[in-house]
């Protein structure tokens, strides 16, 4: 049976979705209407039609108003579909549905490596971090040091990584910024998929040693070291401490070994970059199966990038737990829209051009399909930026939508693997938490299979449904957090990709 060219996502949505591109004076079979432009695949087409000042709906979601009067067959898309003041309820709570939780001896499980507070890690890696930049070459010559070469005798050491950062000085020395770099570094620094840390410091930055470990209760030992550069003697020397500390750390580190773990102990970061017209109906989606299913078996989702959640954030808030929850997504909700006041930024509406040109018309529609990564699981906590996730179930951390930024803070938060949809095709990779990547297309997953780990675009061939694909979203997350590698592992993407939010004022 051929496959329609166009995917209905409700009964009562004004607009289809082309699955491929379809030219003016095409028949749409099964919406009775004739294409009256060329549509690119991943755009909206009207199906009924739309007096101008009328909603636009997919999902059944108001996604725009109608900019004018449109005819059945007509190409929707920014220029004829416009944001503007949307009423929203949020009905806090009333949506909530809570994971039904499968008997522990049912949940499915994986080979993790647990450390001694009982904390599972995906893998095991030794970082060497820094306070501030004016240590940022130390801690890259310390970790290029230990190449495989190096590390052949260690065979349970998955690498030694540097985690470099562009802050630490000339910044604020008190409030928020300061407080949210060390929540990041210290976050990474006791994160489960690292056995040991190495800190380097200049010795006058702002972020100074001393106070970055008392605040945040860091003490050192045998797999936590410390160097100052000024203390030292300089680069050289501060250079061959490292290379000692490591050397050091390393028979420890090897004696990690995996062990069957329950699912429970996973927290994956949700990711999209690159998204298309076809993100929110195939991989976001499916990966949203996938989570209801890890709520089921005790594990943790992180849905952040709050800025691309912004206009059906009140679906979130009615997916909350109790009121409080929701209006703890909502407060970050009105922050942003504070911080982001005047500013040429996609929260004011307009999409970035690859969103565009992939189908998207304003930041509504974006953040429609954006939030289907989460899937029907009720939201059980909202956290800040890089704090610790304890709760299970689906939660949700306020990040930036920038990739980088907004990863770094769910693997300061805790997260173990990140699970990163892409339409156009992002080449994302992190440290020390694995990337795994979901491709919504399978042109694109086609084009750049050597840095996609998945083709959600079979949903959108019609080969496979939804729940299908995320009962094989679950299965690869299991098999790449016991150690099968990833694509962008396999490229040793990751090390340029550690970016706390430069949230301060830099003087």
């Amino acid at each position: 049976m051929p496959v329609a060219p166009v995917i209905r996502l409700d009964p009562r949505d004004n607009v289809v979705v082309a699955r491929t591109a379809i030219p003016a004076g095409a028949q749409i079979p099964g919406e009775g209407v004739t294409a009256l432009q060329d549509v690119p695949a991943g755009h909206k087409i009207a199906v009924m039609p739309i007096a101008q000042g009328e909603p636009v709906l997919k999902y059944a979601t108001l996604i725009g108003y109608a900019g004018d009067d449109i005819a059945p067959g007509t190409w929707m898309h920014r220029h004829n579909v416009l944001v503007d003041d949307i009423q929203k309820d949020y009905r806090f709570g009333q949506d909530y549905i809570a994971a039904e939780l499968l008997p522990a001896n049912e949940r499915a499980s994986f080979m993790g490596i647990q450390r001694p507070d009982g904390r599972v890690g995906t893998r095991n890696y030794i970082g060497v971090f820094i306070t501030v930049n004016c240590a940022a070459t130390v801690a890259r010559k310390i970790a290029a040091y230990f190449d495989e070469e190096r590390l052949a005798g260690f065979p349970n050491v998955d690498g030694v990584v540097p985690f470099i950062h562009q802050q630490g000085c000339g910044m604020e020395a008190t409030g928020e910024p300061m407080e949210l770099l060390h929540r990041t570094l210290s976050g990474y620094i006791r994160h489960p998929n690292l056995a040991g840390a190495v800190v380097c410091s200049l010795g006058c930055e702002r972020n100074s040693l001393d106070r970055f470990f008392g605040d945040t209760a860091l003490d050192t030992g045998l797999m936590l070291r410390t160097i100052r550069m000024q203390d030292v003697g300089g680069t050289a020397a501060a250079i061959e401490a490292g290379k000692a500390a490591v050397r050091e750390m390393l028979p420890e580190a090897n004696k990690a070994a995996r062990s069957p773990q329950s699912a429970a102990h996973l927290k994956i970061g949700l990711q999209c970059g690159g998204s298309d017209g076809f993100s929110g109906l195939s991989a976001n989606p499916a990966l949203g199966k996938a989570v209801d299913l890890l709520a089921r078996h005790g594990g943790t989702a992180i849905l952040s990038e709050t800025p691309e959640l912004y206009g059906i954030e009140h679906t979130l808030t009615a997916r909350a737990r109790d009121e409080s929850t929701g209006r703890a997504l909502l407060d970050r909700i009105t922050w942003w829209l504070e911080y982001t006041d005047g500013k040429d930024v996609q929260m004011q509406g307009v999409v970035g051009p690859g969103n565009q040109d992939g189908g998207l018309a304003n930041v509504i529609e974006k953040s429609l399909g954006g939030a289907k990564k989460g899937g029907m699981t009720g939201i059980e906590a909202v956290y800040r930026y890089a704090e610790p996730v304890t709760a299970r179930g689906l939660v949700f951390m306020d990040t930036p939508g920038y990739d980088p930024v907004a990863a770094t803070g769910q693997i300061a938060g805790g997260a173990n693997l990140i699970c990163f949809t892409t339409g156009r095709g992002s080449c994302f990779g992190s440290f020390p938490a694995p990337t795994i990547k979901l491709a919504t297309n399978t042109p694109m997953f086609t084009r750049m299979a050597g840095d996609m780990d998945i083709n959600c675009g079979t949903v959108i061939d019609g080969e496979m449904t939804l729940d299908a694909m995320g009962e094989a979203i679950f299965d690869r997350i299991l098999a790449i957090a016991s150690g099968e590698t990833s694509k962008s592992e396999a490229l040793g993407v990751g090390a340029e990709e550690f970016v706390p939010w430069p949230i301060g004022v830099t003087g």
